[in-house]
């Protein structure tokens, strides 16, 4: 079940909100566990034993975690955990890209399995290890309610595609008396169609056309491939920023507070910035649960190179089994690394702001836009060598745009772009927002009715024209 489906629109969230609102407060949590179940078994019933497996798993690792803190019950807990949710998703993730590559490597036969990949599997695997690293380090307590700690893992909004929410975000929400307020509904419900018209109009029209081009790329001038790969990164950035909105629209109409995933990734002047803005709760657990205890930057500048690859490579490896993701990367931990020493041969200090320069601002925004969007031909491609015959497409200088969509998704792209000017510019006044980036319309008025209704109108007409499943539902 996805949310922009008429079965979760028009079914599934009125009865879960009319159920929530009606029953008493001490059975909330239990009604959206169930109802939880329901969202996750509606596509894929079989696996949500795995999920439940996962659950008992690690609530079970939390508890020995901490009653036996210092002690080596702590670290087998927290050893069992980590080993058998990494061996849950190797083996449905990764199993027939190890063997593939073996059988590449060293002309075997050996056979795939081709087990189907769970929903969701690679974000909740995170969090609930998060959970159990947590407890033994002793940042958190342990969770004595397994319900409680089951609804933190299989709530239904953040559950196959994220934010990826740390139990100490979560976990406390659940035990607060909520109140679900008009504003909070409102700007709930505002929040969730902001993101569904980023999905249903913008990425699954713009998919369109990117699937065709990257379909045969070789038939097409380079002007068309490059707009293309541009219209690319518009399509994933609404697609899944549009997941996450609608998420956090979802809970926050129950009273939940999810973490804001994206801040306008490409106005980033590097690509440090860029992994501050885009997909947030991932760059935030890879940085706290894998750089930093690898050693970060405590130990030295070769090491903290070697580090920053790790993460990197092994945050590609996360997106998908295939080496066009650990390539993709890898390139961004080398631009990493690049951005890094830079900065140590400047003498710019830790925490020191960069000098306003227009100019310099605009090539920086411009020159990291690029080169991210040549990134995510990697991640876009079926595999690396067709990801080599976009680039050859794209440096061919084979002149003209040949495709008839073309100009229309050139409009699409500085549309966007002019929204995000005015955006920014609006933020610069401190108008209406919620958690200082998802702005909020005051309904009263009628001007903010008329957008809303608009956006409502251009959904409904547009959503079923030509509608494509969450890109980052594969993952």
């Amino acid at each position: 079940m996805v949310f922009s489906s008429l079965t979760f629109l028009q079914c599934f969230l009125p009865l879960c909100l009319l159920a929530y609102f009606l029953v008493p407060q001490k059975w909330r949590n239990g009604t959206l566990f169930l109802f939880s179940l329901l969202f996750y078994a509606w596509g894929e019933p079989v696996y949500v034993v795995l999920m439940l497996f996962s659950t008992a798993l690690d609530y079970t690792c939390g508890q020995m975690a901490e009653r036996h803190r210092g002690q080596r019950g702590a670290k087998i807990a927290l050893l069992v955990s980590v080993c058998v949710n990494l061996g849950l998703l190797g083996v449905f993730k990764y199993c027939d890209f190890l063997i593939g590559t073996v059988n590449s490597l060293f002309g075997t036969a050996l056979p795939q399995p081709n087990l189907p990949l769970p929903i969701g599997i690679s974000f909740y695997t995170f969090q609930t290890m998060s959970y159990t690293i947590d407890v033994y380090t002793g940042k958190i307590e342990k969770e004595k309610s397994f319900l409680q700690f089951a609804l933190y893992l299989s709530f239904f909004p953040q559950l196959v595609a994220g934010p990826i929410v740390k139990a100490s975000e979560f976990l406390p929400q659940l035990k607060e008396n909520r109140k679900v307020t008009l504003a909070g509904l409102e700007s709930g419900i505002q929040i969730f169609v902001f993101g569904m018209f980023k999905k249903v109009v913008l990425a699954d029209n713009i998919s369109v056309f990117v699937d065709e081009v990257y379909r045969s790329p070789q038939i097409f001038g380079s002007g068309t491939v490059a707009l293309a790969v541009a219209a690319y990164a518009i399509q994933i950035y609404m697609d899944f920023s549009g997941y996450s909105d609608m998420a956090i629209g979802c809970a926050k109409c129950m009273g939940y507070e999810l973490p804001v995933n994206f801040n306008l990734p490409y106005i980033s002047h590097n690509v440090s910035e860029f992994w501050k803005r885009w997909h947030i709760s991932l760059s935030s657990w890879l940085m706290q649960y894998l750089y930093i205890p690898l050693g970060g930057n405590r130990k030295g500048r070769i090491r903290t190179y070697v580090n920053l690859m790790i993460t990197m490579l092994l945050g590609g490896l996360w997106h998908g089994a295939e080496w066009s993701f650990v390539l993709w990367g890898g390139l961004h931990g080398l631009a990493l690394c690049i951005h890094k020493g830079f900065r140590k041969l400047a003498g710019y200090q830790k925490g020191q702001e960069r000098k306003k320069n227009v100019l310099v601002d605009t090539l920086s925004i411009l020159g990291t836009d690029i080169f991210v969007c040549i990134c995510w031909i990697f991640f876009r491609a079926e595999n690396v060598p067709k990801a080599w015959l976009v680039l050859k497409q794209l440096f061919g200088f084979q002149a003209g745009i040949t495709h008839p969509y073309s100009f229309a998704i050139a409009a699409i792209i500085i549309l966007c772009i002019a929204t995000v000017a005015a955006y920014l510019r609006a933020a610069k006044k401190k108008e209406k927002t919620v958690n200082g980036f998802y702005p909020v319309m005051d309904l009263n008025h009628f001007w903010s009715l008329v957008i809303f209704f608009v956006e409502i109108g251009l959904i409904l007409g547009l959503a079923y024209v030509k509608g494509s499943p969450f890109i980052y539902f594969q993952f």
